[in-house]
């Protein structure tokens, strides 16, 4: 949680994936997923919302609710180029572990 706190610390003050998590009612790994998928939907075609609740399975509402508390759709797009600049971080270590068990 510690790089995915940073990066929203970069977005907007006062924001960490664990208080972020009780506000919304998702354990801290689910609302990871939620924003890794929001800043993901965010570059695509289409509502970003829409795309990230159709990969994630979280509903539309939720997933507002976490764009709304990170500080709308400007702190969203700001994190998404974070996450752009980064390689994907969040994207690179899930390849890399998949990687990892890929090989045993």
């Amino acid at each position: 949680m510690g790089m995915l706190d940073d990066l929203l610390g970069q977005v907007s003050q006062n924001v960490d994936v664990k208080n972020l998590a009780a506000k919304v009612g998702l354990s801290p790994e689910q609302v990871e997923q939620a924003i890794q998928a929001l800043g993901q939907a965010h570059a695509a075609p289409g509502d970003t919302v829409g795309t990230a609740a159709a990969s994630t399975g979280f509903s539309a509402e939720t997933l507002q609710q976490i764009v709304a508390q990170i500080g709308g759709e400007g702190a969203l797009a700001k994190f998404a180029g974070l996450l752009g600049e980064q390689g994907g971080v969040l994207g690179q270590l899930g390849t890399l572990a998949s990687g990892f068990f890929a090989k045993r």
